[in-house]
């Protein structure tokens, strides 16, 4: 029998999280709306991304974090949960540091890529 699960992340911010999706090509709806599972069962998340073999992924907020909430005998990703996982999680992180660094009033001044899929940002705060 299938059941849902859910997976701890660092994910906390929910519009870094919706811009990470975004940059993965992930059509995602904001919720709260429900996760459609095995045999009608659901659970409500703040975020849905609806696959086409009728059952969804979800991030959950649980009071900490959003967790991923999915019945994983139907995952139908183009990445595995763990690449998926590492995916989002590092388009967040760009997001998040993005994000703080505006606030603190610092801009992107450079922004690449390494060979490994690393991404290294330097940031820089003009004085006037």
């Amino acid at each position: 029998m299938s059941h849902f699960s859910q997976i701890k992340t660092q994910i906390r911010n929910l519009p870094a999280l919706q811009s990470a999706l975004e940059d993965l090509g992930l059509n995602w709806k904001s919720g709260p709306h429900a996760i459609r599972g095995y045999q009608g069962q659901a659970q409500t998340a703040e975020v849905v991304i609806e696959q086409d073999n009728g059952y969804d992924i979800g991030f959950q907020w649980n009071s900490q974090e959003y967790e991923l909430v999915a019945d994983m005998d139907f995952w139908q990703q183009a990445w595995s949960v763990e690449r998926f996982l590492e995916q989002v999680t590092q388009r967040y992180a760009y997001h998040t540091v993005v994000n703080t660094s505006a606030e603190q009033g610092f801009q992107v001044t450079q922004q690449t890529q390494t060979e490994d899929g690393a991404i290294r940002l330097v940031v820089q705060r003009w004085h006037g």
